[in-house]
């Protein structure tokens, strides 16, 4: 099989829709995924909602693949109510329910026009039911280890530490139910689109988009499970903003630690931003680092981070800045625990402080403070300038392991692997 950038194509070219779901953080490992298979000569699809592609997919002559909007904007709901399940649960019949229902008949949909040879999915609960209606191969993402039972480690988002062999199989029965609610809305899409009542078939293979340096390959994972390694694109020039090079420039002059924070797509409320902000800021201040705060959807404010630093040329606030461009310069970036933020600071070598909010982010955290990578994660809701600048104090004993890490991590190339794969189905 070509590796990555070859441009001779040794598999029989395919039409691949891939469809996601959620937050930025979802999207981009799609995105890499998509380029690598439009190198390969696949005719790519990706499919995604309004406010995933704003700010990661490019103008759509300047990529290889072409983008479908998809129905439903969940990540429009995040960043208007934030992340809390309570609030989710308020809203559920008002807007989440009717989101996800517009979703799952939207996957459907854009199948049937596009007509693909394979379905790729990680959150897209109809895609299965979609490849089933064109007779074609779905293939499950996990970009968290989430759905393929293990007794190595429990289910990402349902327990965050080691419960036993037995127990650990068992929280994946949990993630199994998760989607137990949209269920009267998948049975009317199958009668809609004319299947008959019975279990579809299982993906035909399993992609999940982590590095075995950290999460090494389960033994007892069945044959059809791959541990690919991360996708990304090495082929795309990351540029920050002209300020925010400037900014890390002059702090590298300085010989001043610099510390990236930013908390991605974890919206909350302005009062728990706005706190956690200037705690961020104090929490630097007494390490002595130059901050760069990366305001993302909402999980910290602006104003507030502003306000605390003041006049000083030691902090600067943006609203996002390339993951390749700035995580490297970092010696140490506090952040949520994102699966796709995780795989970045480690590759780049820099100290993760975890503050986990939701979902698998305290499983993450976890294994990041087991690999020596990381101290001692940090709640949110216990997120204080004390508690931080502690962290960051102990930042620099996680140093040498960080770039070890890093070092390993250097060879994977997981979107060509994905590839190999998916090129792979018959």
């Amino acid at each position: 099989m070509p590796s990555s950038g070859d441009d001779v194509v040794t598999a029989r070219p395919r039409r691949l829709l891939l469809l996601t779901a959620g937050s930025r953080g979802d999207l981009e490992p799609f995105v890499a995924l998509a380029r690598e298979a439009a190198r390969r000569g696949h005719e790519v699809v990706l499919g995604a909602t309004r406010s995933m592609t704003t700010g990661t997919v490019r103008e759509p002559a300047a990529e290889p693949f072409r983008v479908v909007v998809l129905d439903g904007d969940l990540g429009g709901l995040v960043a208007r109510q934030g992340v809390s399940p309570a609030a989710a649960l308020r809203a559920w019949r008002s807007t989440v329910h009717p989101a996800l229902r517009a979703l799952l008949a939207s996957a459907v949909g854009t199948a049937r026009d596009v007509r693909p040879d394979v379905v790729a999915h990680p959150k897209v609960l109809s895609a299965p039911l979609a490849a089933a209606v064109l007779d074609v191969p779905h293939v499950l993402v996990e970009t968290v280890p989430a759905l393929t039972p293990t007794g190595a480690f429990p289910a990402a988002g349902v327990a965050a530490g080691d419960l036993g062999r037995r127990l650990n199989r068992l929280t994946y029965r949990a993630t199994a139910a998760a989607g137990a609610a949209l269920g009267p809305d998948l049975r009317r899409l199958r009668v809609a689109h004319g299947l008959p009542a019975g279990a579809l078939a299982p993906p035909a293979a399993v992609l999940c988009p982590v590095s075995p340096v950290l999460v090494p390959r389960p033994a007892d994972w069945p044959g059809t499970a791959h541990l690919t390694g991360p996708w990304h694109d090495d082929d795309v020039d990351a540029v920050a903003d002209p300020q925010v090079e400037a900014f890390l420039t002059a702090a590298r002059a300085a010989g001043a630690p610099v510390v990236v924070a930013g908390f991605g797509s974890m919206a909350t409320g302005p009062a728990d931003a706005e706190a956690r902000s200037r705690a961020v800021v104090a929490a630097a201040r007494a390490h002595g680092a130059h901050l760069l705060v990366l305001t993302g959807w909402g999980g910290l404010d602006a104003r507030a981070a502003r306000e605390a630093a003041g006049t000083s040329g030691d902090v600067l606030v943006a609203s996002s800045a390339p993951h390749a461009a700035v995580l490297p310069r970092a010696d140490v970036v506090v952040h949520h625990g994102g699966a796709g933020t995780v795989h970045a600071v480690a590759r780049a070598g820099a100290v993760s402080v975890v503050v986990p909010f939701v979902a698998d982010q305290p499983w993450w955290a976890r294994r990041l403070h087991h690999l020596d990578l990381a101290p001692a994660p940090l709640p949110a809701r216990r997120l204080t300038a004390d508690g931080l600048a502690r962290r960051l104090a102990a930042a620099p004993a996680h140093r040498r392991a960080a770039r070890a890490a890093a070092g390993a991590m250097a060879g994977e190339r997981g979107s060509a692997r994905a590839v190999d794969l998916l090129e792979g189905l018959t």
